[in-house]
């Protein structure tokens, strides 16, 4: 029993030491960065200051952090209800029928996610189809502000992160027991009774799977913010962005990073605590 337990820790190693060299070695670098001073060019140097948390704390950099949060948060909420159904129903389909439609799912995916976005920009342009259909059908009588607003940006978010969460949840609702389900529905329960209290239960960790990584990466979409909100739309991946390269303060940048990082571990360690898994995390 023993060997078999030495065997797997010995695997493991390689993992522990690339996560030791690439992932913990890069935190403590940018940590360690984010308490430096402002040199000149992208200089960062001493003296040892917390001066670049203090500045976070400002109104302009609270209110950027409270509007990614409630567009993360709606993003990841817009994403399960259009995803879950479109789960639901790709698990129950044929097996033959479920392979081309994660294929139709996937594909579009392949192309850059610059190009896409863009699409979005001219439908949500003044001169773009869905002004021109508001004029011709007499709702208004001037195009309509689509573009570089919150809402341009929650529905580019919502279209690029939704497969992330069609996948986690298919991947739960693919193992379901229908037997379970159908035991309810002959104990009498409705469809939606039964739907609610054995379906939805029993793909929880594919929903909180989803909820996760649709929420974490909708913070720090800051290519996105700047494409269909422009200077309206400030995300905190754009603060990040900003100060790296324009203001050229890698400190600040780096103290920015690191409140980022620290929301993504808060998420991380509430999801692990709610009975998420990594099987269903990675699909």
């Amino acid at each position: 029993m023993k060997r078999p337990a030495r065997r797997r820790e010995a695997m493991a190693i390689p993992m522990a030491v690339y996560a030791a060299l690439f992932v913990g070695l890069s935190l403590m670098y940018i940590m360690g960065l984010s308490m430096l001073t402002r040199g000149e060019g992208f200089a960062a140097i001493p003296p040892v200051t917390l001066d670049n948390y203090e500045r976070i704390i400002s109104p302009i950099y609270l209110r950027s952090l409270l509007l990614s949060l409630r567009l993360a948060g709606l993003t990841a909420l817009f994403c399960l209800l259009i995803g879950y159904p479109f789960a639901y129903f790709m698990a129950k389909a044929r097996p033959g029928a479920r392979t081309w439609i994660l294929l139709l799912l996937i594909v579009p995916f392949w192309t850059n996610a610059l190009i896409r976005i863009y699409g979005w920009k001219i439908l949500f342009s003044a001169s773009g189809p869905i002004n021109q259909l508001i004029l011709a059908l007499g709702l208004a009588d001037r195009p309509v502000k689509l573009l570089y607003t919150d809402f341009a940006v929650l529905v580019g978010m919502v279209y690029a992160m939704v497969p992330f969460m069609v996948l986690p949840v298919y991947s739960a609702a693919e193992r379901l027991d229908w037997s379970v389900v159908e035991a309810a529905r002959d104990l009498g329960a409705s469809p939606l009774k039964a739907f609610f209290t054995v379906v939805v239960p029993m793909t929880l960790p594919g929903i909180l799977a989803g909820l996760v990584l649709t929420f974490i990466p909708s913070i720090g979409l800051f290519f996105l913010s700047d494409l269909l909100g422009g200077s309206n739309t400030m995300l905190w991946g754009n603060m990040v962005h900003n100060e790296l390269l324009k203001s050229r303060d890698l400190p600040f940048a780096a103290a920015l990073s690191v409140v980022l990082l620290a929301l993504t571990g808060l998420v991380i360690l509430l999801y692990r605590r709610k009975g998420g898994s990594a099987e269903t995390m990675v699909f």
